[in-house]
């Protein structure tokens, strides 16, 4: 949201702004400082008179020229802006006479995103599939299901192995929502260390903790009247599920170190790769919680499940790259193809993005993909998978016969046991860490010890 004003109180845009679920950048009228701001990443334009007639008719004439429909909303207290000046051909505005409160002016705002929606359906009804690529029986199905799911209000929880993309079916979810005009955000709750996670979830007052040095608004207040994407949901610590169900519930918080309840609209979209409904049998995660998350549940197929959309990922995919770094289009060999499809693809289709972008960077300007291209990630993918020996031992490790340096000997096997817990993971580090019955802070610790020794020796 762009906020021209004379006035130098940046606090009614930024209250706007929260109540509309966007963020404010802020210029002065009567300047060309507007113009310095980004209006290709700009949802709606404020405009507080006073301000010259020019310069009222420079700002609509921008947003008419502008890429995609971009609103205008007037805040006009003494109501003497003469709409003429507008014109016939501007439709995309909202002149708003008086004071009016920020909530009332977020209204407006609202209401002009929505209409500039209905000017651009396409953009906002049905954009979202450009996100899911692929043609298989699976993916139609993920698609009727988001189309359906979408509109709602209800909570969506969803789940898939590692890498299959539930960030992307949460964005396109929220592209099909009513919510498509205000922001999603997102939060990694397997990220986020113990003591910070309900901080970052609620917000805080300043001075809250040790290191609070100001207030901070919370990611469902960032969300508000859009959608929070709770990743990796099943790693909250047991300790704060209480506290999230009771904004679920209520649909209201208290920041950390305040008494005041702030009310929220945002909907929840979380995702899982850990299986809740064993964590709830073993009282990791909450039941109730767990009910209230899973509303609408949404599985997201492996790659192994939906193989016939491999060719059509790896052209998007070496496509995406090949334009990124400027470099000629590139095609796969047969041969590249059919081996691609044949493999088992562990880390599904991040796994899969990898090796393309590998294979697009190291062919340089060649235009064909070859077998030899591919085959070193796929055989370093093959070895990692086999790595673990057959012979009953656990690590494949030498043990001196002559002095035993027991403090290094202990180190390889610390290595040899992160690595592997890494590995059997996806690289997920909350899941490695619980595996080996490690705090995430822990484990992070230990894979710093191991790199700093390996750059020592």
């Amino acid at each position: 949201m762009l906020w021209i004003s004379l006035g130098t109180d940046t606090a009614l845009a930024e209250e706007v702004a929260r109540h509309s679920g966007l963020k404010a950048a802020i210029a002065a009228a009567d300047t060309t400082e507007w113009k310095k701001r980004d209006t290709r990443r700009c949802r709606v334009i404020v405009l507080e008179l006073p301000a010259s007639s020019a310069f009222i008719q420079e700002v609509l004439t921008a947003a008419q020229e502008a890429l995609r429909p971009l609103p205008v909303v007037i805040l006009d207290r003494a109501g003497d802006l003469d709409e003429s000046l507008i014109g016939p051909s501007l439709s995309l505005f909202q002149h708003v006479i008086g004071d009016r409160s920020a909530e009332e002016i977020s209204t407006h705002v609202l209401a002009a995103l929505q209409a500039a929606a209905a000017k651009c359906p396409f953009e906002t009804q049905e954009s979202w599939t450009r996100l899911l690529v692929g043609e298989s029986q699976p993916m139609r199905e993920l698609r009727a299901i988001i189309r359906l799911a979408g509109p709602r209000q209800s909570t969506v929880l969803i789940t898939g192995e590692t890498g299959t993309g539930k960030e992307r079916v949460a964005q396109a979810i929220h592209m099909a929502s009513r919510r498509s005009g205000a922001p999603m955000v997102a939060v990694n709750c397997g990220a986020l260390p113990e003591h910070l996670i309900e901080a970052e979830l609620f917000g805080h007052t300043k001075g809250a903790f040790t290191g609070a040095v100001g207030a901070r608004t919370g990611r469902f207040e960032q969300a508000h009247r859009g959608t929070l994407f709770l990743d990796e949901v099943g790693e909250t610590p047991l300790i704060l599920q209480p506290k999230l169900l009771r904004v679920l519930q209520e649909r209201e918080l208290q920041r950390v170190g305040s008494s005041e309840t702030v009310k929220v609209d945002a909907r929840i979209v979380a995702a899982s790769n850990t299986n809740l409904d064993q964590a709830v049998a073993q009282r990791r995660f909450r039941e109730d919680l767990y009910y209230r998350l899973n509303v609408i549940p949404i599985r997201v197929p492996t790659l192994r499940e939906r193989q016939s959309d491999i060719p059509l990922l790896a052209a998007h995919f070496i496509e995406r790259v090949c334009q990124r770094e400027d470099l000629p289009q590139k095609k796969l060999t047969a041969e590249a193809l059919r081996k691609l499809t044949e493999f088992e693809w562990p880390g599904n289709v991040r796994q899969l993005e990898h090796a393309m972008e590998m294979a697009a960077a190291l062919t340089g300007d060649r235009e064909t993909i070859y077998l030899g291209d591919i085959e070193m990630h796929l055989q370093s993918s093959a070895r990692e998978l086999g790595s673990a020996p057959s012979n009953g031992d656990l690590f494949p490790l030498d043990v001196p016969t002559d002095d035993l340096p027991f403090e290094d000997l202990m180190g390889k096997v610390e290595k040899l046991l992160l690595e592997q817990a890494l590995r059997r993971h996806g690289g997920n580090k909350a899941k490695a860490a619980k595996a080996l019955g490690l705090k995430r802070t822990t484990l992070l610790y230990k894979l710093k010890g191991q790199e700093c020794v390996a750059g020592a020796a």
